[in-house]
């Protein structure tokens, strides 16, 4: 063989070990560890960098895990800064300011027994701590034990690895608030109740419990109400725990696996089998895969090593609200416990999720990538309706008193017009024009102040209403979406008029004279004087400079209104270039909305909150989208991180993360209820989404960088697409963007008024 032959076959060879290499690579892709749960936890009261705490749990699971530094009772379960553990606890809160619900906490320990959480607490160091989505670890140093954790969806498996001695025990703490506990005869199997709760809940809710042990257990002593009597099985009380002891002369490990309902004792036992037989390392390895299915959906490549760990550990949260609560019975059929009426009904619920903030991109997010798993939502929904005679618009797990506006609308539309089916579209329009036409038992479930709002066109600011301004816009846009959903329907001509009329309600509260939103009375008289900086009682968590943009559906006629594309751009760039002043509106002091929106360094533009979250995109109605590309980019290179520091605000429930995921995407759904994403900047080279249909969204971008931002020239399908949004019609069948990034804005391209994205009042 020749020297020539000898170079092309080493060639060649080389060719296809690098080909086989790429394609082990990619499936040996671990999404999951490319997530860190800890990110957003290095949060407080005052100052919120994502108000989230590492959740161990299923995509979508009905229980999370996390380890406990906060005290008992305390919405920050778990913050970074922290130096001790104090058990590691289910949970189900969805945010600090909700709390929790459905709660009881572990705490292995060795030496004398203590059982308050002060005493019983370890100091620990993230040096000696593993958190992934699908697993914890952590070395407890005052106990010298390590304790590890991996979920399935209704229950989980622990693993306590203990030194030698003969004094290693486990706390079981249900907590106060009303509790129970059995340690069975036998001598490995502990059961028990918690009825702790935040509200939103009948008399009779309770979260029972059990758990089975592989070592016996060679002695207990129950703690109730802070008594410890060690001659007693069990005991019901305002608090009760247990300590259970191991014989472990050599060390040696514990496995426990934990089960629980909120049905009954015997289906807690029922949910127990989801673990069965399986070893630790299996329900682990079972844990991760499901993660690394769900996150799989979405490969990116391309960008830093941050970029994506950003990008899956955003990604994650948006897979875990609104949560399953729901459970399998005996015979293999769908039942829940209602958080409404106390009563064991069939069929799907969901909750822990505020539509305040995640109509905005969480839910169409689901719609674009996991449609199957937001049609059961929508079953739930139905029971939801069923149940409470009302929609929800915040739950945890029942209607909770938080938020404003009815954005159930706007979720229910934007499913069914993005194809979702198998729920029950008749009914939840009939709840939503339920909750369209009065106020509910509590203001956050229909529409308060919704007489004003159908007679004046408006909620007036002196009828002591708060956030006035606020529900006037939200409500206009919600009537957007029931007109959508009611076309759709071939609902009467009568209804959709008067939805088409009340779309335009927004108007009634724009100010000519100061180009914003303002608050005005009965009279149609603007309140007077008005700060623009004031986040007063006519605007929820904001001022009248985040407000203004909240026209969703009709851009179009909010730039009208401000005198035109010039007007409008000029005064979406003020936004970023004002100073980062706030006005107390008659509070003492700041709220942690504020202080975020100061210390983020874009002026007033305030992405720790959501009413803001969609502006950056609008330029793309006003003719010049390079702007919205630079500032899309902005926000994700300097407002996310994969940190425990990593979020700007609160993350709310994947919200703040699916900014961030359709974001490095390149585009956002501005308008939920509409077919159009609104173009922005992709952050990778490639994006390959996998739908569940089959077909694929591929978005190549070879030349994207840190410096090539901009948009020169996008192709759909190989044709040349000059527009400024793009169809989820025509997404959802298949497409291949190719998108030549430049480092200079591309100044002639999405100008056109045929460029811009829909606006109701230039359809």
């Amino acid at each position: 063989m020749n020297n020539s032959i000898k170079k092309y076959l080493w060639i060649a060879c080389l060719c296809m070990s690098s080909i086989c290499f790429a394609q082990q690579k990619n499936q040996d892709i671990k999404y999951e560890d490319l997530v860190n749960p800890l990110v957003g936890s290095d949060s407080k009261y005052s100052l919120s960098n994502g108000n989230t705490y590492p959740v161990i749990a299923m995509p979508w699971g009905m229980n999370f895990w996390t380890p406990q530094t906060g005290e008992m009772g305390s919405g920050w379960i778990y913050t970074y800064s922290a130096d001790k553990i104090k058990g590691l606890k289910q949970t189900h809160q969805p945010s600090p300011w909700i709390n929790d619900y459905g709660q009881f906490a572990l705490m292995p320990a060795t030496g004398t027994l203590k059982f308050s959480e002060e005493e019983r607490g370890s100091w620990f160091s993230h040096k000696a701590e593993i958190a992934h989505p699908y697993y914890y670890s952590v070395f407890l140093a005052d106990h010298n034990v390590t304790a590890e954790v991996s979920p399935t969806e209704r229950a989980a498996a622990f693993r306590f690895t203990f030194p030698a001695g003969d004094s290693s025990y486990l706390v079981i703490d249900a907590l106060d608030k009303g509790s129970f506990i059995e340690v069975l005869p036998g001598g490995r199997k502990v059961i028990g109740y918690s009825t702790k709760n935040s509200g939103g809940v009948p008399d009779n809710f309770k979260n029972y419990f059990e758990l089975n042990f592989d070592q016996p257990i060679v002695k207990s002593v129950i703690s109730r109400n802070g008594k410890a009597d060690q001659k007693v099985n069990s005991a019901t009380g305002e608090h009760v725990m247990v300590a259970v002891y191991f014989k472990l002369p050599k060390g040696g490990t514990v496995n426990v696996n934990v089960a629980s309902s909120f049905i009954s004792q015997a289906q807690a036992s029922l949910n127990g089998k989801e673990i069965g037989n399986k070893t630790f390392d299996e329900v682990k390895e079972s844990a991760r895969s499901a993660w690394n299915e769900q996150l799989g959906k979405i490969k990116v490549e391309g960008g830093s090593i941050d970029q994506q760990r950003t990008f899956y550990s955003c990604l994650y949260r948006c897979l875990l609200f609104p949560r399953k609560f729901y459970e399998i019975d005996s015979a293999g059929q769908v039942v829940h416990y209602s958080p409404f009426n106390g009563k064991v009904t069939p069929g799907y619920l969901f909750t822990d999720t505020g539509f305040w903030d995640t109509f905005r991109s969480l839910f169409p997010f689901l719609n674009l990538v996991y449609p199957s798993m937001n049609a059961k939502m929508m079953k739930g929904l139905e029971n939801t309706y069923k149940e409470s005679g009302w929609l929800p618009e915040w739950a945890s797990p029942g209607h909770r008193e938080s938020m404003i506006g009815s954005n159930s609308a706007s979720i229910i539309t934007d499913a069914y017009l993005k194809g979702l089916r198998g729920f029950d579209i008749n009914l939840l329009y009939e709840g939503l024009l339920k909750n369209a036409g009065n106020e509910g038992p509590i203001s956050s479930v229909g529409r308060k102040g919704a007489e004003f709002y159908n007679r004046l066109g408006y909620v007036p600011n002196d009828v002591e209403i708060r956030g006035n301004v606020a529900r006037t816009l939200e409500y206009a846009y919600d009537d957007f979406t029931l007109l959508q959903l009611s076309k759709a329907l071939k609902r009467p001509e009568k209804e959709t008029r008067l939805f088409a009329k009340r779309a335009q309600n927004y108007r009634n509260v724009f100010d000519k004279e100061s180009g914003l939103v303002r608050g005005k009375n009965q009279k149609g008289v603007f309140y007077s004087p008005f700060d623009p900086f004031d986040w007063g009682p006519s605007f929820t968590e904001g001022n009248s400079w985040h407000w203004t943009w909240c026209v969703f559906h009709d851009i179009e006629g909010l730039k009208q209104l401000s005198g035109g594309n010039e007007k409008f751009v000029a005064r979406l760039d003020t936004v970023f270039t004002l100073p980062p002043i706030v006005g107390l509106g008659g509070r003492k002091g700041q709220i942690h909305e504020m202080r975020e929106m100061q210390v983020a360094g874009m002026g007033q533009y305030a992405h720790g909150n959501q009413p803001i979250q969609h502006m950056p995109y609008l330029y793309n109605y006003a003719g010049q989208p390079w702007k919205s590309q630079y500032w899309v980019r902005e926000i994700m290179n300097r407002l996310y991180l994969p940190t425990p520091d990593g979020y700007c605000g609160d993350e709310d429930n994947g919200q703040t993360s699916a900014w961030y995921v359709f974001s490095a995407m390149g585009f956002y759904p501005v308008t939920p209820g509409t077919d159009q994403y609104v173009m922005g900047s992709p952050l990778f080279k490639k994006v390959t989404i996998a739908l569940e249909n089959g077909k694929h969204i591929v978005i190549s971008a070879p030349e994207n960088n840190a410096d090539n931002r901009y948009i020169k020239k996008l192709t759909l399908n190989g044709k040349v697409y000059p527009f400024n949004w793009l169809s989820h019609k025509e997404l959802s069948q298949g497409a291949v963007l190719d998108i030549d990034m430049s480092p200079v804005p591309e100044k002639n391209r999405g100008i056109r008024k045929q460029d811009y994205p829909f606006s109701f009042s230039g359809k």
